[in-house]
C-alpha cells in the first residue's frame, strides 16, 4: 500500500496554486481596458466596492468612480453586496494583478446628455434644491442641478432682494446660458424669462438721437427721468447751455422733454441723457443749414430763421 506523505500534499498544493494563477493570468489577458462586464459586488469599503468578474479576479470600483451625480456618499449607499452590476475596465495591472473598476463609465455623463438636448436659451423648469448666497440650485433632468446667479434673478431688484421671493421647493422656470461639461456646471437665468426690457426700450436708440422723457424726479443735482419704462438722470449741469436755465425746479413732474442721448451703457443699464447737448446740437444745425454767424447773421436771425424754416 502506498502512502501519500507529506511531501506530495504541499507538492499538489502548489500546483493548484500554479494552475489557479495562470487560469487567472489568462482571465486577465481576456480582458481589455474599456470594455463593459457584468459582475457581482463582494465586498463594501469606505474607499469603494470589489466586484467579482469571474471565479478568481476581482476588481475594485474606488468611490470616485461609483457615481456621476452622487458625490461624497459611502458606497453603500450606492451598491450593496451580492448585487449583479455592469462595470467597465478602466485599468489592468498584470504585475500586480490588480484591475480598476468603473461603475459611472457605464452610463452617459448626464452633463453631456444636457447639453445635447438643452442647447443655449432652452427654457426649463425645476425645483429649488438649494439656496446660497451666490444664487439658487435647481433641480433638473438626469439628477444634475443648474445655478441661476444672483445676477441673473431680476432685472429690476438687486439679486440680494430678489432671492428673498425664493424658498426650497419652490417651482421655478429658466432659460439655460451655458453648459460647461468638463467643470460639470450648468448656468440658468430666471430673469431672461421675461426678455431684457433695457434692449427692448432701447431697441433702435443710438448714441446722438433725440428722445422724449417724462419727468418722474425733482432734485437739487438735477432731475429723474423715465423712458419707456427705464429711468435716467439728468444732471443739473446738462439741463441747458445758458447757465441761468440749469435749475431743477423750472421743471415740474409729468413734463415731457427732449433730450439727446450722449450714451448707452449697457453694463449700468442706464442712459446718459442731455438737454444741453440737444440745443447745442440743434444750434450747430441751424447754422449749418440757414448761415453762418462768421457772413455777418447774427446768431439771433439763424435760428429766426431755421424756426420760420420749421413751420
Amino acid at each position: 500500500m502506498r502512502v501519500g506523505g507529506i511531501g506530495g500534499q504541499e507538492g499538489g498544493k502548489e500546483g493548484s496554486e500554479k494552475v489557479k494563477a495562470k487560469e487567472e493570468e489568462a482571465g486577465l489577458t481576456r480582458m481589455e481596458t474599456y470594455s463593459n462586464f457584468a459582475g457581482r459586488v463582494t465586498n463594501i469599503t469606505d474607499y469603494g466596492a470589489f466586484v467579482e468578474l469571474e471565479a478568481g479576479i476581482e476588481g475594485l470600483v474606488h468611490v470616485s468612480e461609483m457615481s456621476w451625480t452622487k458625490k461624497n456618499v459611502h458606497p453603500g449607499k450606492i451598491v450593496s453586496t451580492s448585487q449583479e452590476v455592469e462595470v467597465m475596465v478602466l485599468e489592468i495591472d498584470s504585475a500586480k494583478r490588480r484591475v480598476s473598476l468603473g461603475l459611472k463609465q457605464t452610463q452617459r455623463n448626464p452633463w453631456e446628455v444636457f447639453a445635447e438636448t438643452h442647447p443655449e436659451n432652452t427654457e426649463v423648469e425645476g425645483e429649488v434644491k438649494n439656496i446660497t448666497e451666490f444664487g439658487l440650485f435647481v433641480g433638473l433632468p438626469g439628477d444634475i442641478d443648474g445655478m441661476v446667479h444672483l445676477s441673473d434673478l431680476s432685472w429690476d431688484e438687486r439679486g440680494e432682494d430678489a432671492i428673498q421671493n425664493y424658498r426650497k421647493g419652490d417651482m421655478v422656470k429658466a432659460k439655460v446660458t451655458e453648459v460647461d461639461v468638463e467643470k460639470e456646471r450648468i448656468s440658468l437665468s430666471i430673469k431672461a424669462m421675461g426678455g431684457d426690457p433695457y434692449a427692448e426700450a432701447i431697441g433702435g436708440v443710438k448714441r446722438g438721437s433725440v428722445i422724449t422723457v417724462t419727468v418722474t424726479k425733482i432734485e437739487d443735482g438735477g432731475v429723474e427721468v423715465e423712458y419707456e419704462g427705464m429711468k435716467s438722470f439728468i444732471r443739473r449741469s446738462d439741463l441747458s447751455r445758458d447757465r441761468a436755465e440749469q435749475r431743477p425746479e423750472r421743471f415740474q413732474v409729468g413734463d415731457h422733454v427732449d433730450v439727446r442721448v450722449t450714451n448707452i451703457d449697457s453694463k449700468t443699464r442706464k442712459l446718459g441723457l442731455s438737454i444741453k447737448a440737444r440745443e447745442i446740437a440743434e444750434e450747430k444745425e441751424a447754422v449749418e443749414q440757414y448761415g453762418s454767424s462768421d457772413s455777418g447773421a447774427s446768431l439771433g436771425d439763424i435760428l429766426g430763421a431755421a424756426l420760420k424754416g420749421d413751420k
